[in-house]
């Protein structure tokens, strides 16, 4: 993607040393609080979705993902204007999991109304293997097992060109009531979940009453209900489940 024109040495730096609790919630205020100083329309993609520079104090010449509402396309099977609360949503479960390969996203206002502003990554051409990305890989798929991701494209998964972390974007079509999963990870199809995934998941259901109250902010209830069941439903059949290539797959893939 060509990202507007700002010094990139600040987008790294905040990749590899601001991971701490102080960091991201410094860079999350320069998320939602940057003035939008430049913004170019990325021409792909369904939704409409723009790439700004952010200019503030606190990141100087940050580079975000801007996705209005209002950009985002009708759907037969998802409510119009929530895709941009569920990517939040999305993003908010996985700090709650510890498992943080959303990059940094805030719900605030801009140009073109409310919508989703999510920290620019920019990655590398580096194919995802080895057993450490492969640790990386079968937690995103629990992720999306239990969010019911309907839209995990390849493209939606890459390396980051300054890390070597696996970060996962566009989780807009996620926590539907009904099975909608597709995806392009079929690695572990068949193999027993990991234990240590399966005791973070545990340990989301032990909060269970704090962390459905965050989620309600942004889903439906009906949403958060299934996505629980979802979880104590893996936590009972350990395993990642077969795919069908007749409806696991994404779209346009």
């Amino acid at each position: 993607m060509t990202t507007p024109r700002t010094d990139r040495r600040t987008t790294r730096y905040w990749l590899t040393t601001a991971h701490g609790p102080q960091h991201v919630r410094r860079l999350l205020r320069a998320l939602r609080h940057g003035t939008i100083a430049q913004m170019d329309l990325v021409p792909w993609g369904t939704n409409g979705t723009f790439a700004v520079v952010l200019e503030q104090d606190l990141v100087p010449n940050l580079i975000g993902i801007y996705k209005p509402a209002r950009g985002e396309t009708p759907l037969w099977d998802f409510p119009a204007g929530t895709l941009y609360r569920r990517e939040y949503a999305s993003y908010l479960l996985s700090r709650l999991l510890g498992w943080a390969f959303i990059p940094p996203t805030v719900i605030r206002d801009g140009p073109y109304g409310i919508g989703t502003m999510q920290l620019y990554v920019e990655p590398d051409d580096r194919p995802l293997r080895g057993r450490a990305l492969r640790d990386q890989l079968q937690r995103i798929a629990l992720f999306d097992l239990v969010t019911n991701n309907a839209d995990r494209k390849g493209s939606h998964l890459f390396q980051g060109r300054y890390d070597c972390r696996i970060w996962g974007i566009d989780h807009g079509l996620t926590f539907h009531v009904d099975p909608k999963l597709r995806t392009v990870i079929w690695d572990f199809c068949g193999e027993p979940i990991p234990h240590h995934l399966l005791w973070d998941l545990e340990r989301l259901l032990r909060h269970r009453a704090r962390i459905g109250a965050i989620l309600t902010r942004f889903l439906v209830p009906e949403e958060v209900q299934a996505f629980w069941h979802r979880c104590s439903y893996f936590l009972t059949h350990p395993v990642y489940p077969p795919l069908s290539p007749r409806r696991n797959i994404p779209f346009g893939w």
